[in-house]
């Protein structure tokens, strides 16, 4: 859909950079909202985060370096000492908690963010120098989505109303 056909006119980019669990949930649900009040969302995966638009997802979180990690435990909440998170296992641990709660809680998958964001007309973009660079297919990745470089994304940013980096 054209910016002018949407009724704000309203415009956003995000540079999408991390490609764990924990960093795929705030660019999926600014693009969704965003988009269901009608901005024209662009979103462009680079590094790390182009890894969230390949077809089969096996996210992570990683606590190590994460101090500001904390989790509902009897009753409160427990802060992860950041020397826990070298410890052999403990991603594994911290990925098991956060999508258990995530199941708890009915938050949505980001295989379901990443639908609802397709089915909303959000423009997914892999970074072309990225694919090169980690050797990924096109066969590996989402079908629908755009690849281009960064002076495409530039072309969008430098209009848009907008300018997020995740």
């Amino acid at each position: 859909m054209a910016e002018a056909d949407l009724p704000n006119g309203k415009s956003m980019t995000i540079i999408v950079t991390k490609g764990t669990l924990d960093w795929a949930y705030p660019p999926f649900i600014l693009a969704t909202t965003a988009a269901a009040m009608d901005v024209n969302v662009t979103m462009f995966f680079t590094f790390y985060g182009l890894s969230l638009l390949k077809k089969k997802l096996d996210l992570t979180v990683n606590p190590l370096g994460n101090t500001a990690m904390e989790m509902p435990m009897m009753g409160g909440h427990m802060k992860m000492p950041n020397i826990i998170g070298m410890l052999p296992g403990m991603t594994g641990m911290a990925t098991s908690m956060m999508k258990d709660m995530i199941k708890k809680k009915g938050v949505a998958s980001i295989e379901d963010l990443r639908e609802a964001a397709q089915l909303s007309d959000v423009n997914l973009i892999a970074c072309q120098m990225t694919m090169d660079l980690f050797e990924y297919k096109n066969t590996d990745m989402l079908d629908g989505i755009e690849y281009a470089g960064a002076a495409t994304y530039m072309e969008k940013a430098l209009t848009s109303d907008i300018n997020l980096y995740i």
